[in-house]
């Protein structure tokens, strides 16, 4: 069985990348305007994120216009959103999860063997969690590099990796790890021998011979 300190350590680093999911789903910078080309721009940067499109001047003020409406934006940005809005949900039932099964909590005391599976479940949820953001991250960062690589995408349209993929890709996996520790209290099956057949014992001789 996995050590108390083993239990922690995974769960901490499984909350810490929800926390990583959490920031890289609200945040802008999925992708940011490339300026690979001659054109070079350094007015303004453009950003691009699941939620909100935005411009930050040189002088350093931002602004952020929200996407009107949803029907109007890309499947992949939509599957995008599902993807990182149900790793985020998933995440936050494995804590609850995971906080029963965890050793240092005094809860389900009484069953070793039923404490351990929770955590055991916790981490697989953890798991869940995290491929699913892990797939949603990837699969965006692989459309921001097909268009950026297609040479019918205009130079000045370009885009390149922004700093949320990065962040995801991270918090990712925080949680899959996270989750591989909390599973390493998987409790042992023992094996079980069928109880041993006792010989029976020789009744005492009483002095008596019967014919």
């Amino acid at each position: 069985m996995a050590s108390g300190g083993l239990q922690l350590l995974g769960f901490v680093m499984a909350f810490l990348g929800w926390i990583g999911i959490i920031a890289s789903t609200a945040m802008p910078q999925w992708k940011m305007a490339s300026y690979a080309g001659d054109n070079i721009v350094t007015a303004q940067a453009l950003y691009e994120g699941l939620w909100m499109s935005c411009a930050m001047q040189s002088t350093g003020q931002i602004q952020c216009k929200v996407y009107d409406s949803l029907l109007k934006l890309e499947s992949t940005l939509q599957a995008t959103r599902a993807l990182m809005v149900s790793s985020i949900v998933v995440g936050f039932i494995a804590i609850f999860v995971a906080v029963i099964g965890m050793k240092c909590m005094k809860c389900m005391e009484d069953d070793q063997v039923k404490k351990m599976r929770m955590a055991v479940f916790g981490g697989v949820i953890f798991i869940i969690s995290g491929l699913a953001a892990l797939v949603a991250t990837s699969w965006y960062g692989n459309r921001v590099a097909r268009a950026f690589y297609d040479p019918f995408t205009p130079v000045n349209t370009r885009f390149e990796f922004g700093s949320a993929l990065f962040i995801g890709w991270a918090a990712a996996s925080l949680a899959i790890i996270g989750g591989s520790f909390l599973c390493c209290s998987c409790p042992r099956r023992e094996t079980s021998y069928p109880p041993s057949r006792g010989y029976p014992k020789n009744a005492p001789s009483t002095g008596k011979d019967y014919v």
